[in-house]
């Protein structure tokens, strides 16, 4: 039996229990004005993530999206978000910008996966 970290988004829908975003957030928004630094570092949480024990095929899977996921599918993919939806906010910066930032932050962290995955490996030989 495993339990659910107080931090946990959960969702009910059709009646089954999905655990969303641990993890998954993006906290350069609580700081913009460190995002490269955070994009290169590791997840530090990944020790509390409830699916760490399942994590198996960390590797498997990053190689996977390294094919999948380049950094001009990255840009595509983000040139899609329409302006709208990144000028609510109450920063004063522009759309283009925030596209720019997180064109390079999920750049950044697509180039350093090996420690990210090395970082969740860790965490979950001590948990395991």
């Amino acid at each position: 039996m495993w339990t659910v970290p107080r931090n946990t988004n959960m969702l009910v829908w059709n009646k089954e229990l999905w655990l969303i975003d641990h993890g998954a957030s993006l906290y350069f928004h609580h700081a913009w004005d460190n995002w490269k630094e955070q994009a290169a570092k590791p997840f530090a949480m990944v020790k509390d993530h409830v699916l760490l024990p399942y994590a198996t095929k960390l590797e498997e899977v990053d190689k996977a999206f390294h094919e999948l996921l380049t950094p001009e599918k990255i840009s595509a993919i983000i040139r899609l978000i329409p302006d709208e939806w990144l000028t609510n906010w109450s920063l004063d910066i522009s759309a283009r910008h925030i596209k720019e930032v997180y064109t390079q932050f999920l750049t950044i962290r697509l180039t350093q996966s090996q420690t990210i995955i090395k970082a969740a490996q860790h965490a979950r030989q001590s948990l395991v």
